[in-house]
């Protein structure tokens, strides 16, 4: 699939050519790879760092690729460790808080036009 400029996304993606974008507050990320229509991303979380509490239109599925986070949203709060995950419907509110160092791995649908 073709992306809006015409290019085609990378099939293959290593981490290392990777750029950690500062978020400040202790949340760096990477955009791992994206179409249209796709979007996956690296978050990682020092010790006691926060996602606000937020809502986008996009679906959210995420992966808890190490650490423990206690994860809240539209008002249900649940710690979830390396190898959990959860799904944000559409316009939820959601946020977390960092309990111990650790990344999220954050896919999206649509892609997030505004991390671009």
């Amino acid at each position: 699939m073709y992306m809006e400029n015409g290019l085609l996304p990378k099939l293959f993606i290593n981490d290392e050519d990777l750029q950690w974008e500062n978020l400040e507050g202790g949340v760096t990320r990477k955009i791992i790879s994206y179409d249209n229509d796709l979007m996956m991303v690296k978050v990682a979380f020092e010790k006691g760092a926060i996602g606000a509490l937020h809502q986008h239109y996009h679906s959210q599925i995420s992966h808890v690729q190490e650490g423990v986070f206690e994860v809240e949203i539209n008002n249900q709060k649940q710690v979830l460790k390396q190898g959990d995950g959860f799904y944000i419907p559409p316009n939820a509110v959601h946020g977390c808080l960092c309990l111990e160092k650790g990344i999220l791995i954050d896919v999206f649908s649509p892609k997030r036009e505004d991390f671009l």
